[in-house]
């Protein structure tokens, strides 16, 4: 008899009789796509911008990523928000990133709807529609899509992937990571990576290799039922990390400088037909130093710098040829909808000169030019946290002006690939459509099919924002179907319409022609004037790369686009417009417990994000850890927060207390016991005082007395000349070990503690000592 089946929630077709010799039975019908349903990959890249492919006229090697582009469609014309967390929100919903609640990153979350940082349930994202019609879903990499403070083990989990409609995850919760010594997370909770550097490991391979597991776990299984993978590593966003032979493949190859790149890529993208043949070069930005002009050494550090970002970026291309190649063998490629972007321009948050230590920029403690050539040999390294100067930037973007964080086209237009040959005849064409990364999730749903969910888990669904381009795929002349998006970031703004683009640069062109810094508020009559005489307009059908401010022989037009900002604010949530990033950082949010000044923590537990950790810069604070130590003597972590970038570790060894603060990597001070530990059960305890202020326009922290006591006695003093002022990046706090990159080279990770620790508390008194903008600036450099 052949097995029957009922939709759930419909009648029970079967019969039921007094026993199962007169009945008949029947089964719930399991969800299964329809036969012959594509998979689906997105690959979500970081701080990538327009110029940075090779296929579309980059000098760095991206032979996987350009065969994607030779056997399937480049398009010139796709537009994101310019910043990460709001991109990325709306590439998985296919709504605007303020009606998203992403109105930036949720570091900067303020309390108005479009603003807060919560994505909320009605807009389903792309994994819980697909779920709906069988398919498999998983996230690999970077997530960055809910407020910081819910990244820790006490939750809650509901905005977390699996919350989110995703099956599986394997990632980092926040907006980066080392990728020699990555923050992980396991589906729902932490894990370590499972080989250190010195064995060969990278963040990228390892997201790959857990992409293909993911995949094959469940194609063995079920082969006919397919997937949808959300593939976004961290590259390219700082670190930029990669073993010294990937970067050396570039060695020599960017010492003429940015202007060079720029030229030179510029005219291979009119050669590969990625841009218009009329397309002219945007002006040298007024805040990048002509390359002539810098020292030889600094030529040479920034040559390097580049070199590994190039390397990176080459890597990052051979592990996603690496995924492209198990989708081959396996059959699956063909009818994998592949569609690659990333998720603003790229960044210019190396500030002007680069570092090798990121955490020294947020700090305010920039390295001297000596310091990091004497590091020039480890850039890319377990030792650094480099990110390259802003000339590269406004290269990697070419050939639009700006970059990330503002709404010019080097900031919110992106290189963008699709791969389909079961679905798309065209091969290696280039389209020049208007889309905007709100239009991917509707052309995924057109593809397959499927109409927008009305409900997802009993929530219903708001409409989507977006139009799909799926008209595009085979008809290099069909007109676009999206004729309207807005665009705004920490005030600045943009809007296209039919054709027309209009930009309202806040503060200011560039900084070097803001006349008030970045970050400032927008004041009603401040908007006023602002309305009235600085909006830019720009034809995008003559003016590809926004050359020729059209406003003043066009006021109508400009006034007609304006109004038309405005319609489009009120109806995405845009309003108020913010101008601000110091005062959105100070805000107070709603937290899962009260504050405190004592906490406590016990081994073998979660590692504390940054955002919950105790805040103990700057001001007195104690640990005191309740410790037994047996016979022989124990060894080991009792408490650590940081990385080797900057931190500082609580911890016993050759018998004796330590505690050591690494100062942003130039210098460590310590102060360590006279006498051994005794065995037995012991208080453990250090103390810091400040003697003195800090010092943040120099990036450094308070100096303070530094001393440490067992059972109340004292066992050891010193003074520590400078600690670290604002923040430590990576900032996890951990208890019993040191997991991740040493915060000190004095042992090797992870160092667990090999006595009995039963709890380590931390006692904050005082006032905090902050600076609000300096903390601006690394919030905003993590996304």
């Amino acid at each position: 008899m052949a097995l029957s089946e009922y939709q759930p929630g419909t009648t029970f077709p079967g019969r039921i009789g007094r026993t199962t010799d007169e009945s008949a039975p029947a089964w719930p019908q399991p969800v299964r796509a329809l036969p012959g349903s594509p998979n689906v990959l997105i690959i979500v890249l970081d701080d990538v911008g327009f110029g940075q492919f090779g296929c579309y006229g980059s000098p760095i090697a991206t032979p996987h990523l350009d065969s994607l582009a030779d056997s399937g469609l480049r398009y010139n014309r796709m537009h994101t928000t310019a910043l990460c967390s709001p991109s990325r929100s709306c590439v998985v919903t296919g709504r605007n990133h303020h009606s998203n609640g992403m109105a930036a990153i949720t570091e900067l979350s303020t309390g108005f709807p479009g603003y807060d940082g919560n994505t909320p349930f009605e807009n389903g994202f792309l994994s819980e529609m697909l779920k709906q019609h069988g398919y498999n879903t998983y996230m690999i990499g970077k997530w960055h899509l809910m407020p910081s403070e819910q990244e820790s083990a006490a939750g809650p989990y509901d905005r977390w992937p699996l919350g989110r409609g995703f099956d599986r995850f394997y990632g980092f919760l926040g907006g980066d990571t080392s990728q020699w010594y990555p923050d992980l997370v396991h589906d729902n909770h932490q894990v370590e990576p499972p080989r250190s550097p010195e064995e060969g490991y990278h963040l990228t391979e390892d997201l790959t290799d857990h992409a293909i597991s993911f995949i094959a776990d469940a194609k063995q299984v079920a082969p006919d039922k397919p997937f949808y993978l959300h593939f976004c590593p961290g590259a390219a966003h700082a670190p930029h990390h990669v073993a010294r032979e990937w970067a050396d493949r570039y060695a020599g190859r960017f010492d003429e400088g940015w202007d060079v790149y720029r030229q030179e890529t510029f005219a291979r993208q009119k050669e590969l037909g990625v841009i218009p043949p009329d397309a002219e070069l945007s002006r040298h930005d007024p805040d990048v130093p002509e390359w002539e002009s810098l020292a030889p050494e600094a030529r040479t550090l920034a040559a390097r710098l580049m070199e590994v970002f190039a390397g990176f970026l080459s890597h990052t291309d051979e592990q996603i040829g690496r995924l492209l190649d198990f989708l081959r063998g396996t059959g699956e490629l063909d009818n994998t909808l592949i569609m690659v972007v990333s998720d603003n321009g790229a960044s210019a948050e190396g500030g002007v000169a680069g570092t090798t230590n990121e955490t020294q920029f947020f700090n305010n403690a920039p390295e001297p030019l000596e310091d990091s050539l004497a590091k020039l040999d480890e850039i890319g390294g377990p030792t650094t946290f480099n990110h390259y100067p802003w000339g590269w930037t406004w290269a990697g973007n070419t050939p639009f002006r700006r970059w990330k964080r503002e709404t010019y086209r080097g900031g919110a237009s992106d290189p963008f690939l699709v791969h389909w040959p079961a679905g798309i005849t065209a091969r290696g064409e280039v389209r020049q459509q208007y889309a905007h990364i709100i239009d991917m999730v509707p052309t995924v749903l057109d593809v397959l099919g499927i109409e927008p969910p009305t409900t997802i888990r009993g929530v219903t669904q708001a409409p989507l924002h977006g139009v799909s381009f799926a008209q595009t795929f085979d008809e290099a002349e069909a007109p676009t179907r999206h004729y309207t998006q807005y665009f705004e970031m920490f005030g600045h703004r943009a809007i296209d319409h039919n054709g027309w683009r209009a930009v309202c640069p806040w503060p200011g062109p560039s900084f070097a022609e803001a006349e008030v810094p970045f970050g400032t508020a927008i004041s009603a009559e401040t908007l006023a004037v602002l309305d009235a005489e600085r909006w830019e307009l720009y034809n995008s059908a003559e003016d590809f790369a926004e050359n020729y401010d059209v406003a003043a022989e066009n006021r109508s037009k400009v006034v007609e686009l304006i109004a038309q900002w405005y319609v489009e604010a009120g109806r995405y949530g845009v309003l108020p417009i913010d101008g601000t990033a110091v005062l959105r950082l100070m805000t107070e949010r709603p937290q899962l417990t009260q504050e405190r000044t004592s906490y406590t923590f016990w081994p073998d537990t979660a590692i504390v994000p940054g955002a919950v950790a105790p805040r103990v810069l700057n001001r007195p604070h104690s640990i005191v850890a309740d410790v037994g130590i047996p016979a022989g003597g124990a060894e080991g972590v009792l408490l650590c927060q940081g990385a080797n970038t900057g931190g500082f570790a609580f911890y016993v060894q050759d018998q004796r207390l330590h505690y050591a603060h690494n100062y942003l990597s130039r210098a460590t001070h310590r102060v360590s016991s006279a006498d051994p530990l005794p065995e037995g059960d012991h208080r453990l305890r250090f103390e810091f005082e400040p003697t003195g202020e800090p010092d943040f326009a120099r990036g450094r922290g308070a100096p303070g007395r530094a001393q440490l006591y067992v059972d109340d006695r004292l066992v050891g003093q010193a003074e520590l000349p400078v600690t670290v002022p604002i923040m430590f990046n990576p900032g996890g706090l951990s208890c019993g070990a040191n997991p991740g990159a040493p915060i000190v080279t004095d042992y090797r990770s992870p160092f667990r503690f090999t006595g009995l620790l039963r709890s380590v508390t931390v006692d904050l008194s005082g006032d905090l000592i902050v600076d609000s903008e300096a903390e601006m600036r690394a919030a905003m450099s993590r996304q």
